[in-house]
């Protein structure tokens, strides 16, 4: 099979343990996560090649990172090391009504300070057969989105397949351009397109219908409309995944998807997760489900039903990534969602 190439920003998590507020906080659980590389960690769980592209200081942090990254099987030998530090983001773990709140401290990080010319793209797509990117990274700065730009033309000329994450992060787009008008050339090159149900109103304004997200009842019909209108306005597009969380609570979402595949819709079962242990990467462990669900399965029922089941598992898990198998995903794609103990 071919190899899997994502690109962005891996940052160093720091998280008060359990769900203590910053303000009580003594020490920080330490990991490493982001958005790009919670996708490639997912498809490598479920034995797929995987390469992933990011740059990286040249320290002992820089090191650690790598390792934590290479350590679930992930191909890193076309990260770019340097720049002076590694993004970090704090996170406080919400509970019931309160919810999670996450603080950004990448300024000047390595990525954010990435210049065209320095990822040889032609050897990054020598293999490959799938490039995937999201809208966090041309959110970082000017240069990082700049670069994004040059890794969508270059896989677009290697022929690979494109997927994006449109991921809105009204706390990164501060370098002078509004988010539509970058992600507008980014997407017209992309072949598949997945967002929750706010990223299209967000990035493009375009709205669902009569659809209130605080209220945790969210229709899958209305998002029809978005997909429709994504598809009017970006005709390279052939595949369209939306996420939809309706929040009840920061403990308690119902979480279901649907998937627009030129013209032809598929909804998937509603999950109804009652007790979260961590949220952070359901999105993107939803994304890599959908990788291995649509290069996997013949059906695209089969497909987008892997990939929620996935995101579903996901927030089970402590921190960015989706450390799940592909039985345990098939196992609750099959209806068990017991929790029974294997023995």
């Amino acid at each position: 099979m071919k190899k899997i190439v994502a690109f962005g920003e891996i940052m160093l998590r720091l998280a008060p343990p359990g769900f203590q507020r910053f303000t009580q906080a003594r020490s920080f659980d330490v990991i490493y996560g982001g958005g790009e590389a919670n996708v490639a960690v997912s498809v490598a769980n479920y034995g797929l090649p995987v390469e992933y592209i990011t740059r990286l200081p040249k320290n002992d942090i820089g090191d650690a990172c790598l390792n934590f990254i290479r350590q679930y099987g992930v191909g890193t030998s076309h990260i770019v090391r340097g720049g002076a530090r590694l993004g970090i983001y704090f996170l406080e773990t919400g509970a019931v009504q309160r919810g999670s709140k996450v603080i950004y401290d990448r300024a000047g990080s390595a990525l954010a300070t990435i210049e065209p010319g320095m990822v040889d793209w032609d050897a990054a797509f020598e293999g490959a057969g799938w490039f995937h990117w999201t809208g966090i990274t041309p959110a970082i700065s000017e240069s990082a989105a700049a670069v994004c730009l040059e890794g969508v033309k270059a896989a677009k000329k290697a022929g690979v397949t494109i997927s994006c994450d449109l991921n809105y992060r009204s706390k990164l787009w501060k370098w002078g351009k509004h988010p539509g008008e970058v992600m507008e050339e980014l997407v017209s090159y992309t072949d598949i397109a997945i967002g929750n149900e706010e990223d299209a109103a967000k990035v493009f304004g375009i709205h669902a219908p009569e659809v209130d997200v605080t209220q945790g009842n969210i229709e899958a019909e209305a998002y029809v409309y978005v997909c429709n209108k994504l598809k009017e306005r970006f005709a390279n597009l052939k595949t369209i995944a939306i996420t939809l969380r309706g929040s009840l609570s920061a403990s308690h979402n119902t979480w279901s998807a649907i998937l627009w595949d030129n013209g032809e819709v598929f909804t998937t079962p509603t999950y109804d997760i009652t007790h979260i242990v961590d949220r952070v990467g359901g999105g993107d462990s939803f994304m890599g489900g959908l990788i291995h669900g649509l290069l996997t399965y013949e059906n695209k029922q089969d497909a987008i039903n892997f990939a929620v089941a996935a995101s579903a598992l996901k927030h089970t898990i402590k921190g960015d990534f989706n450390l799940v198998s592909v039985a345990e995903v098939e196992k609750l794609m099959g209806g068990d969602a017991s929790g029974r103990v294997s023995r």
